[in-house]
This record gives structure tokens, C-alpha cells and sequence, in this order.
């Protein structure tokens, strides 16, 4: 038996404000950093002991994998990180409050950069100060591989590779997985994994802090993947984060 543990990071100061956050690399607030010790909790509570553990290049995914792994003694096990696993870029929406951009240019045209499949967002202009090429964790990158913003289909496309490149080899190694990240990229992950129809990962939503497990046989064919927590809880979360841009 193969486990895979997806965790959305806790709240974040932008998720709090309600503005589209994307690749701004902002931190958790005192809500978000007491939904990533909750969700160590939960999971050392259910007996989970992590081989290893993948995140991303942002501040609020590496500490939400940071605070859950103190709160299940684990800290010591290796974290491997990319930006393979960064949100999806918002472009021009970036800061931008996700209520006020819907109050201005309608819920349906909001709700088409924040959940089309294959339309993204206005891009940033190539100088403008929020572009990832200015930002040193990515100096490594070619301008190619930088994006000035991004579809869903843009997000799960850079995140393909590193699935099939190094987290399914490592899940194929040893017994249990943690990833921890962002809506989008999870969502990416999810779409792959259950051969979710665009329609359908259109309207699937991760809550922040609440861990979704999937257990695979030894040849990495999924068998059950769950929430951990109370089905009502968790239907009214998902229901905030698909509510969160309307005016």
C-alpha cells in the first residue's frame, strides 16, 4: 500500500484579504499558521509517518510543510522543493481583491480567470517589478520556463513533469508521501491522478489545512482518496473558496 498526502497551505494574508495571490510570495496569518499545526495533529493523530516531502518555492506552502511536520516530530525527514509546484500565475490580477475586481468587470469574467480551464488572466509586462525574473529563486530558469501568468491548463502542464519525474518515483520507492502546496498545483494533481474531465476539476475546490489522502496498491493504481475531516466541514470550506470572487 502506497500513501499520498495532499495539504493545501494554511491561510494566507492575501487569502485573508481576498486578493489573488499567485506567485506573490506572501506569508500565513495567525489563522493559516494554526490550520498547518492542526493538520500535523490530525495526522500524527492518524498514525502517519512520512518518508519524505515535496513543496513548493513559496513561503506559505514551505511553512505550512514545516509547522505540520514539528507538530508530528518529523522535521528530520527530506524536503525537496520547486517551483513545479508554485501556484498558478495570476498575471495582472496579482493583489488585485477578488471581490472588487468582480464588483468591476462582472462574476462571470472574474470567474473565468480564476476557474477557465485555458483562459488565462492579462500577463504582466516583461518589466513590471512582479515579474518571477526578478525574483532570485528563480535565476535559474529560462525565460521560457518563467510565466507572466497562466491557465489552469498552463499550471498543470509545468507540473506533469515533476509528478512523473521525481514525486511518482519517490511514491513508488517508499510508503508515504506529503506534498504540500497550493490550490491550483494540488488540483493539477488531483485532475491527473482521477482523469478528471476539465468540467469537473473546473468546480473541485481544496480547502486550506485540511489533508486529503490517496492510497494507491504497489503498482501506483489509485484505490480511495478522502478528505480527512467532517464531510459537512468540509463541503462549507470548499463552498468559501468557490464563493471567494463573487462581488
Amino acid at each position: 500500500m502506497k500513501t499520498l498526502v495532499l495539504l493545501r497551505h494554511g491561510e494566507s494574508v492575501w487569502n485573508k484579504e481576498n486578493r489573488f495571490t499567485g506567485w506573490t510570495d506572501v506569508g500565513l496569518t495567525p489563522k493559516g499558521i494554526e490550520e498547518a499545526k492542526e493538520a500535523g495533529r490530525v495526522l500524527k493523530e492518524k498514525g502517519f509517518e512520512f518518508d519524505l516531502a515535496f513543496t513548493s518555492y513559496l513561503k506559505r506552502a514551505i511553512k505550512t510543510l514545516w509547522l505540520a511536520l514539528e507538530e508530528m516530530e518529523q522535521m528530520w525527514i527530506p524536503v525537496y522543493k520547486s517551483w513545479r509546484l508554485n501556484e498558478k500565475h495570476y498575471g495582472n490580477l496579482q493583489g488585485l481583491n477578488k471581490a472588487e475586481t468582480a464588483k468591476k468587470f462582472g462574476d462571470d469574467k472574474v470567474l473565468m480567470w480564476r476557474r477557465s480551464y485555458d483562459i488565462p488572466p492579462d500577463p504582466l509586462d516583461i518589466n513590471d517589478k512582479r515579474h518571477p525574473r526578478f525574483e532570485a529563486k528563480y535565476k535559474e530558469l529560462s525565460p521560457e520556463e518563467l510565466p507572466a501568468t497562466e491557465a489552469l491548463k498552463d499550471t498543470i502542464e509545468r507540473l506533469i513533469p515533476y509528478w512523473e519525474n521525481n514525486i511518482k518515483p519517490a511514491l513508488a520507492e517508499h510508503d508515504q508521501v506529503l506534498v504540500a502546496a497550493h490550490g491550483n498545483s494540488l488540483r493539477g494533481i488531483v485532475k491527473y491522478l482521477k482523469n478528471m474531465s476539465e468540467e469537473e476539476i473546473i468546480k473541485f475546490n481544496i480547502p486550506t489545512g485540511i489533508p486529503y489522502v490517496f492510497e494507491f496498491d504497489d503498482d501506483l493504481n489509485l484505490l480511495s482518496d478522502e478528505f480527512i475531516g467532517d464531510p459537512e466541514t468540509i463541503r462549507k470550506l470548499q463552498e468559501q473558496v468557490a464563493n471567494q470572487a463573487k462581488k
